[in-house]
């Protein structure tokens, strides 16, 4: 049965104050003189501001409030909860304002990094078929106005967490380690959202400060460097200036019917090549971040048929034999051919073997080695 909004406090059963039988007019009319006395001594004088619903909120007694924060010191039976996640320092009391995350680990490249430095082929190719489309980009920030982008800000601000040095501060410290990495100067900002389907996403429209978004089931299923991954892939679309058509193009690969009619079957079918051809790019961003391609080869395996109950039987030079798999049957026939092109232009992300394959040839290529430093 579902809950109503005023099920946060338990109801009590029953008819007396602990759900038992009611007492006796005379057993009770003492104590309820004192607690009358009690409460009207306790009531705000005429000019204080407290709102009515806050009332509620009172602690009625010292002593309670004293044995409820002596309990909430106390260890939980067991010991602490083990987890891949670094546990969140304690703090004095005397520490007013939280430290800022600093990770000193972070891998670093040996010189400065540009945009193009990782830009994958197709990416370039589609980009520039997209910017040789008179009006595009004024059309995506016309229909990607302010006021959309505002809802999107606000919607986030209210039903997501936003980290930070004193709020998940692990995961914090993930986005500053891949931001320093790929030479970010602004770190977006990021939300952790309550959902059950794994994902990550980006918001950069219009020049104000862009965000990165995880779901919490995300955050479950991969480890911290595959989270880190995830996080510099979203990062990679603003260092990448996505902003305006990766938004555009999820709007339409979304189905939003309202956006549809405005912009032609061509432009929509360009906009999604583009869409699938710049995922490769921010792979690679990703590859840079932890400069370990099993680490993001293993997330695409994840998104793609993982759960944190069989992680440990997770195989990543199988998954990358079954991309050849892919490659080899897509090629046997004209059928296989037909099928995987249709397939892959129906989808806003390429496969996840594709993207596998694309991001182990990669991390084989003087191009990634250059950039790392090992060549």
């Amino acid at each position: 049965m579902r809950a109503s909004a005023h099920s946060f406090t338990a109801a009590r059963g029953g008819s007396g104050p602990a759900g038992g039988a009611a007492a006796s007019p005379a057993a009770v009319s003492a104590p309820r003189r004192q607690q009358r006395a009690a409460r009207v001594a306790r009531r705000p004088a005429a000019g204080s501001q407290q709102a009515p619903g806050m009332r509620a909120l009172e602690w009625k007694e010292e002593a309670p409030r004293q044995a409820l924060q002596q309990q909430q010191r106390r260890p939980p039976p067991g010991g602490p909860p083990t987890s891949a996640w670094p546990a969140a320092p304690a703090r004095s009391p005397q520490q007013q304002q939280p430290q800022p995350a600093r990770r000193p680990g972070a891998p670093q490249l040996p010189r400065r990094l540009r945009p193009d430095d990782f830009r994958h082929p197709l990416d370039r190719q589609n980009t520039a078929l997209l910017r040789s489309l008179p009006g595009l980009e004024v059309v995506a920030k016309a229909l990607m106005g302010p006021v959309a982008e505002e809802v999107l800000v606000i919607e986030n601000l209210g039903s997501s967490i936003k980290t930070g040095p004193g709020q998940l501060p692990s995961v914090h410290a993930l986005l500053v380690d891949a931001a320093t990495t790929l030479q970010m100067g602004t770190v977006p900002d990021l939300y952790v959202r309550q959902s059950p389907h794994p994902n990550a996403y980006t918001l950069a429209v219009n020049g104000r400060r862009p965000f990165v978004v995880l779901h919490t089931s995300l955050v479950e299923l991969l480890s911290p460097q595959e989270l880190k991954a995830v996080i510099a892939h979203e990062l990679a679309h603003v260092a990448c200036d996505h902003g305006v058509w990766l938004t555009m193009a999820n709007v339409l690969a979304s189905g939003t019917v309202g956006l549809l009619p405005v912009v032609s079957d061509s432009v929509q079918d360009a906009l999604l090549r583009w869409r699938r051809a710049v995922e490769l790019t921010c792979d690679r961003a990703a590859l840079l971040a932890v400069q370990d391609c099993s680490v993001v080869v293993g997330a695409l395996m994840k998104l793609a048929g993982g759960c944190p109950s069989l992680a440990h039987e997770l195989s990543v030079d199988s998954f990358l034999q079954q991309a050849r798999s892919y490659d080899e049957a897509a090629a046997s026939s004209l059928i296989g051919w037909y099928f995987s092109n249709a397939h892959a232009r129906a989808l806003s992300h390429p496969l996840p073997v594709m993207r596998a394959r694309e991001v182990d040839r990669w991390a084989a290529s003087d191009e990634y080695r250059r950039l790392v430093g090992g060549g």
